[in-house]
């Protein structure tokens, strides 16, 4: 790479569409952790047995159906700031309100209340979603979708050191209605964020509710063709499953493996999440080169031969636990090999959406991508139980293949180095 192509890349990586893209990411993800790790341990903490705080998860459908809604955000413009500002700062007040409130609700004999509001933060989570997603397709060029919705990416898993992190240490000190509070005033970032920048503008925009809810399947399908539509959201189904299967249960298999609560806190934790922030990172900036479609293909394959790795260890550990820096090292190369296919995989959604009805095209592919992945988790206990750990992840492994041949037909290696067209 030359000096002036050097100088070119760092201005990119270093441009406001991309802090934009930062700031957001953490506003998507914090109110999922919030649901996930600081409810869960608040509630546990206030001696709620688990079958309660595991039915709680049941609240956080939303995420998983929330193309059922998004036509409405194609459609309607809310607060006079258009049809994306106006939903992410509504949902972000929102989100910051409710946040705050849970945790002045007493768990103890305030159930009804918790899973209430958790709906609610839960619904205003996914619709912000929605409306972030949708912007941020309508905000970047074909050229910078990879890079940008990487550091989106990153950014959203890097919001989980609040809740799963800090948060827990401020409710240590103090308590969880300080910690609450706290958390939900890391929202002010967004809502910052939301009121400075221009909303998109976009030709085309939906003009009664019904062609918001129609004509983002046909423009699909009739962009794409029946054959090719189809191919695409199998595709999204299959891409990221053998991945997300491998890992579904993976604190469960270190524990199997020998290892302590301690270690796979510290280990295993820290090592996954900088590794997958590395790999996402690393795969925008390598997608500014590639393009989408050889991102897809090179991607992929790491994030295949990396799930060996879980394998690999897993035989070592028929022997006895295996050394600590083991375990680091294959998880260290798992969340890289993930963190660059899940960088590849949201671009790609992005580049098949349609400006005019971003909303609810980029909702429907990552509904699919979610619901697949929901039911065939579900059965990995299962399937561990009936053949063991090495021939699990031998299963996971072989699970990627026929994502990455439907490649052929839905991102051909050869064309294009930019745009993927």
């Amino acid at each position: 790479m030359t000096s002036g192509g050097r100088r070119e890349l760092i201005r990119q990586i270093f441009s406001r569409r991309m802090g934009v893209c930062i700031v957001l990411g953490f506003s998507s993800g914090l109110p999922l952790y919030v649901l996930m790790v600081l409810v869960n341990g608040w509630l546990r903490s206030s001696a709620i047995d688990l079958k309660t705080i595991g039915l709680l998860a049941l609240l956080m459908i939303p995420y998983t159906w929330k193309f059922l809604w998004a036509p409405l955000l194609d459609r309607f413009s809310l607060l006079g700031m258009g049809r994306r500002r106006g939903w992410m700062l509504a949902t972000q007040i929102l989100l910051l309100a409710t946040i705050a409130i849970l945790g002045f609700i007493d768990p103890q004999g305030g159930m009804f209340a918790i899973s209430a509001m958790a709906l609610l933060i839960s619904l205003a989570s996914a619709t912000q979603d929605i409306a972030i997603d949708a912007y941020r397709r309508e905000f970047l060029s074909d050229e910078e979708l990879g890079l940008g919705n990487s550091l989106f990416v990153n950014a959203y898993r890097i919001a989980s050191l609040v809740p799963g992190g800090l948060s827990l240490i401020v409710a240590g000190i103090w308590d969880f209605r300080v910690a609450f509070v706290l958390t939900a005033l890391f929202m002010l970032p967004g809502i910052a964020a939301t009121l400075l920048i221009r909303e998109p503008q976009v030709a085309n925009a939906p003009r009664t509710l019904r062609d918001a809810i129609v004509e983002p399947f046909r423009e699909f399908v009739t962009r794409r063709g029946v054959g090719s539509a189809l191919l695409v959201v199998l595709f999204v189904f299959l891409y990221k499953l053998g991945d997300s299967m491998a890992t579904a249960l993976s604190t469960p298999f270190y524990i199997d493996l020998g290892y302590s609560l301690t270690e796979i806190g510290v280990v295993a934790k820290n090592a996954g999440l900088w590794s997958m922030v590395a790999g996402g990172l690393l795969g925008g900036i390598w997608m500014l080169r590639l393009g989408i479609n050889r991102a897809l293909w090179i991607f992929g394959v790491a994030q295949a031969v990396t799930i060996l790795g879980f394998m690999w260890i897993a035989h070592v550990g028929t022997g006895g636990c295996p050394p600590v820096y083991m375990l680091a090292l294959v998880i260290a190369a798992e969340a890289l090999g993930t963190g660059l296919g899940t960088a590849a995989f949201v671009s790609f959604i992005a580049r098949e959406t349609n400006p005019a009805f971003t909303a609810t095209q980029f909702a429907l592919l990552t509904s699919c991508s979610a619901v697949p992945r929901t039911f065939c988790n579900a059965v990995t206990g299962y399937i561990v139980e009936a053949v063991g750990w090495e021939q699990f992840f031998l299963i996971c492994t072989l699970l990627t293949i026929p994502g990455m041949l439907l490649l052929f037909k839905v991102a051909p290696y050869g064309r294009g180095s930019q745009g993927d067209s």
